[in-house]
């Protein structure tokens, strides 16, 4: 009898509107009141009260065929929530983790225009280290960090990057047909690799992070000197980046 008076009580008319706001949310085609009501399990008039009212609050609109579809608030209401995020706070312990498994510098960054912001880091503990301040920038072409979020959006980017691929090392991609190669590569390898295409010597491997709707918003790296590679290869760098970045992401799933 105790558990059942502390038991939450639910507002019926407030879960049921929801339930039919993330039904209309997750679908690709408009709903009618009939299959809503199936779907459900709620009466037809039950589903048209609260559809009425999703309409008058801006969550919900008819379309020509009378179906109703979720607008653009829903969504918005989902991006405020991603913003107010501390993204250094949710990332804070995969950074470590790597931090712990290589010593090596890491990063967490954003995209800003065609380049990549640190927003966060741990620094190395090795003697030679690759180092960048926190509201440091890099171009997003020829970094670990720039790259991974470079290559999920590659679609979208293609055209703006084009013309802006500039020269920092020997080795930075400036052929449009050689950057399409290495972002194919780093969607297929789940990880990019940089080889130096910023800096001379230092080498870095990014993976992205992605919102349940799988839009990247950041990504996670490990930068070093090339000389400190010795036993450990991209590949077991790459791995590791690849479930930091995962693991951050499942979190941004339950928010």
């Amino acid at each position: 009898m105790a558990d059942e008076k502390n038991e939450t009580k639910v507002d019926s008319t407030l879960s049921k509107g929801l339930a039919i706001l993330e039904t209309l949310a997750a679908a690709t085609d408009g709903k009618g009141v009939t299959e809503l009501s199936r779907e459900l399990g709620y009466t037809k008039s039950n589903v048209f009260r609260l559809l009425q009212t999703l309409k008058h609050l801006g969550y919900v609109k008819n379309r020509e065929d009378k179906s109703y579809t979720a607008t653009l608030k829903t969504w918005q209401v989902g991006r405020h929530t991603i913003e107010n995020l501390n993204l250094r706070d949710v990332a804070s312990e995969e950074m470590r983790y790597l931090s712990r498994e290589t010593g090596e510098t890491i990063y967490l960054a954003v995209r800003e225009n065609l380049s990549v912001v640190y927003i966060s880091k741990i620094d190395s503990i090795k003697p030679i280290r690759s180092w960048n301040p926190i509201g440091g920038s890099a171009p997003v072409h020829c970094v670990g960090a720039g790259k991974a979020i470079l290559a999920s959006n590659y679609t979208t980017l293609r055209d703006a990057v084009k013309g802006s691929l500039t020269r920092h090392t020997d080795k930075t991609l400036t052929r449009i047909t050689d950057l399409d190669a290495d972002m194919a590569l780093t969607l297929e390898r789940g990880y990019s690799y940089d080889s130096g295409e910023f800096r001379e010597g230092i080498i870095s491997v990014g993976a992205a992070i992605s919102l349940p709707d799988q839009e990247t918003i950041a990504s996670v790296s490990i930068s070093l000197p090339e000389v400190n590679l010795g036993d450990i290869t991209k590949e077991k760098l790459g791995a590791l980046v690849v479930e930091a970045a995962a693991k951050v992401s499942a979190k941004l799933q339950r928010f």
